[in-house]
């Protein structure tokens, strides 16, 4: 059976999710529009900088839930390098969707907003009400999967 545009883009998401060199969680995305890819990212170390596969990671060390204290972390989110990425190659995102693993955070969410982003769909929820409530005060579509594997799609095939 032939999937939808949205199952279709999910799936992408999962799979630049198994370049992720987090020690924590796995996250991809993809940033899409009129069908077509303009970026991806995964979660990991800056450009050049050891990863925490190599290093390990300090949050783990200090004991920090997740959800808590980001600034400690040296990666990256999905998000944050899928908008890096477009912005590095001068690819505008304005009006794109966003395929994503995992709910974004209130940083990601902000990005998103700022980037001109109108709709996430996301296979995953994550603990930051704030960033749902900011995306939405901000109109961005958020959409979520119904069953794992399965996104909601709304787009016309």
């Amino acid at each position: 059976m032939r999937p939808s545009w949205d199952e279709y883009f999910g799936d992408i998401a999962r799979q630049v999710a198994t370049r992720s060199t987090c020690l924590r969680r796995s996250v991809g995305a993809v940033v899409v529009r009129d069908k077509r890819i303009l970026s991806t990212g995964y979660n990991g170390a800056p450009r050049g900088l050891a990863h925490c596969d190599e290093t390990g990671c300090l949050r783990q060390q200090l004991g920090i839930p997740s959800g808590q204290r980001q600034e400690i972390c040296r990666g990256l989110h999905a998000e944050q390098n899928a908008i890096i990425q477009a912005a590095l190659h001068g690819v505008s995102i304005e009006g794109a969707t966003i395929y994503v693993t995992l709910q974004p955070c209130i940083t990601c969410a902000k990005m998103i907003i700022n980037a001109g982003i109108s709709r996430v769909v996301c296979q995953s929820a994550y603990p930051d009400q704030l960033a749902r409530e900011m995306l939405a005060q901000a109109g961005v579509e958020v959409e979520w999967h119904e069953r794992a594997g399965s996104l909601v799609s709304t787009e016309e095939e």
